[in-house]
């Protein structure tokens, strides 16, 4: 029926398989976009029926599941507690295929700014210079290296991405360590120290051997909390996104920002046809509501 439809045959048969023609081919790239306006048309009809209620499907980086997103959620909950709120902790490159093929409304992902490092230390988790919407939130490179060492993702241009905040790459130390007396440090002052790492940690060692030396490696941990506890037990320094940082509180731990790092943009990602969907529209705003700077989630001091 559907090759009826177009005209032209989309597939022909090689052996036991199939292969697409030209024409199945042109088909499926538009795939993604008709499955994603389905799946948006199905949330909005679903709202119309039910005003009051809403559900919507999120997916998120790591750091943004242990501050921004919860804090977000919260908000939520206390304002609009008819709405049901799904969240996928996942990287970037799969936040953004779950969002091409429909089956999240919205991604909280980053990438990284080489044009602003913040050498200044200026406080992170501030929104985005412009407060507006970016239409395409391409890169000028897929290639270009995040603070774990992948890749950023090459943002789909019919995406429309929302800016959040900027978030700063810190080292976590003793707070009794004498670098925790400077407002910022840089990896040469920290030559000769041991480190608890993650497993991504490719751009660390290459910045490590761009300020002249190779870490002394004590451990390797994914899990933030036991960075946290390896740091506070003097095992090593370890670098955590700011994020991640103020998600918890140990009075042994400082984090100071470092310098001469590309700064991580965090921003939301989303079809355009979403911000038609209540829910999806009250959660685009209760993040960046909980993106805007408070004073009540500095650095650790």
């Amino acid at each position: 029926m559907l090759e009826r439809s177009v005209g032209a045959p989309l597939v022909t048969r090689r052996g036991r398989g199939v292969q697409l023609t030209p024409e199945g081919r042109a088909l499926a790239r538009h795939a993604g976009t008709v499955l994603a306006a389905l799946r948006t048309a199905e949330d909005e009809l679903a709202a119309l029926t039910a005003p009051e209620a809403g559900r919507i499907r999120l997916s998120a980086m790591q750091s943004s599941c242990v501050s921004l997103v919860p804090r977000a959620l919260g908000t939520l909950r206390r304002t609009r507690p008819e709405l049901e709120v799904t969240v996928t902790q996942a990287e970037c490159r799969v936040s953004h295929g779950l969002l091409l093929e429909g089956a999240v409304e919205l991604a909280v992902m980053c990438d990284l700014d080489f044009n602003d490092t913040d050498p200044s230390g200026s406080s992170g988790g501030t929104r985005d210079s412009t407060g507006s919407l970016d239409s395409t939130g391409t890169r000028d490179s897929a290639d270009t290296p995040d603070s774990t060492g992948d890749p950023s993702v090459a943002v789909d241009p019919r995406l429309r991405r929302v800016p959040l905040l900027t978030d700063r790459r810190c080292v976590l130390l003793p707070a009794d360590h004498p670098a925790a007396a400077s407002p910022t440090v840089s990896l040469a002052d920290l030559a000769g120290e041991r480190w608890v790492l993650e497993s991504g940690r490719t751009r660390f060692l290459a910045a490590c051997r761009d300020a002249g030396f190779t870490p002394r490696i004590a451990a390797t941990a994914d899990d933030q909390l036991t960075l946290h506890s390896l740091v506070a037990n003097r095992i090593g320094l370890a670098v955590m996104n700011e994020l991640g940082v103020t998600a918890h509180f140990d009075p042994r731990v400082v984090a100071r920002p470092l310098t001469d790092w590309p700064v991580r943009r965090v921003f939301a990602l989303l079809w355009p046809d979403t911000l038609r969907i209540p829910a999806a529209a009250a959660l685009l705003h209760a993040l960046r509501d909980t993106a805007r700077p408070s004073d009540d989630t500095p650095v650790p001091s």
